[in-house]
């Protein structure tokens, strides 16, 4: 008899409090390695054309207004090394530009919404994890104190095991990771927002929702149906569809494939969320009563 084969190193189960069996890849440590030094480059590349402006506009001014512009170069500074991170995180798809590059995201471990408060806490712990002991020795070299050599050694051991400790655990997880109960993933290439768009104008027209079923779910449940939509999974969609037709109480047309329910449905609940936007109301999920 043989063995079943045994699961890639990387894939993960996610069970969302939906109950819906999601299947994610972890990235790899060289994947976020990669991503984290783009992010870097492009940080580094936005404080070096504020520190171009700081000057032209310290050139151009006098010397009371100088003291103006350090300031803002400060603050500039400051929002750029600790909002970069949180900022592009707390966006829809919850991945900064080098993420996005290299085809990664942040979820919950969960399975649940990915929460400000967990993107908070992970971005807050690579202050501990990098840049304190790096700003100690920057700041001290700038002020012309001598740093101790074994100072020196401490700060850089110290970086070095937070950075080197996605190695030595089998999620690949940064601290701020295990903390805020956060898995940096690969987002499923298969198919893209703008495939699932034009499949959903295309719906079969047999597919007729009242407005009360097409508005039982928000953005949440959205984001779920297109991710399983994505996947093309025969067990999740069976699943997510007798799910949906069991809430908005709908008895299936003759001949009726659960993918091309799931695809005309998310093609009225999309519908019905715009329209609603349009008007101000932004229904967050299906507990959301707005």
């Amino acid at each position: 008899m043989t063995a079943p084969a045994p699961a890639p190193p990387f894939l993960r189960r996610l069970i969302t409090p939906e109950g819906l069996d999601l299947r994610l890849t972890l990235a790899s440590a060289g994947e976020r390695a990669s991503a984290y030094l783009l992010d870097l480059a492009i940080m580094a590349a936005a404080l070096i054309a504020l520190t171009v402006l700081a000057i032209v506009l310290g050139l151009a001014v006098g010397e009371a207004e100088r003291e103006v512009v350090a300031m803002i170069w400060l603050l500039g500074a400051f929002l750029l090394r600790n909002g970069y991170f949180i900022l592009f995180e707390l966006s829809g798809r919850a991945a900064t530009p080098g993420k996005r590059t290299l085809g990664l995201r942040v979820v919950a471990r969960d399975g649940g919404r990915l929460t400000a408060e967990a993107i908070f806490t992970r971005n807050a712990l690579r202050e501990i994890e990098v840049f304190l002991p790096l700003t100690f020795l920057a700041a001290s070299s700038v002020a012309g104190d001598p740093v101790d050599g074994a100072m020196v050694s401490l700060a850089l051991v110290w970086s070095g095991v937070f950075l080197l400790f996605p190695l030595f655990n089998r999620d690949r997880l940064r601290l701020g990771d295990l903390v805020a109960g956060t898995w940096v993933v690969r987002v499923s290439p298969a198919r893209l927002l703008a495939d699932l768009a034009a499949d959903a104008a295309g719906a079969s027209p047999r597919f007729a929702f009242t407005a009360d079923q097409a508005g039982v779910y928000g953005v949440k449940e959205l984001e779920l149906l297109e991710e399983v939509l994505r996947r093309r999974d025969p067990q999740a969609m069976a699943a997510v569809a007798d799910r949906i037709r069991t809430k908005i109480g709908f008895a299936p047309p003759p001949g009726e494939t659960h993918e091309a329910f799931l695809t005309a449905y998310y093609a009225a609940l999309r519908g019905r969320l715009e329209q609603r936007l349009l008007f101000g109301h932004r229904r967050r999920d299906k507990f959301d009563k707005a």
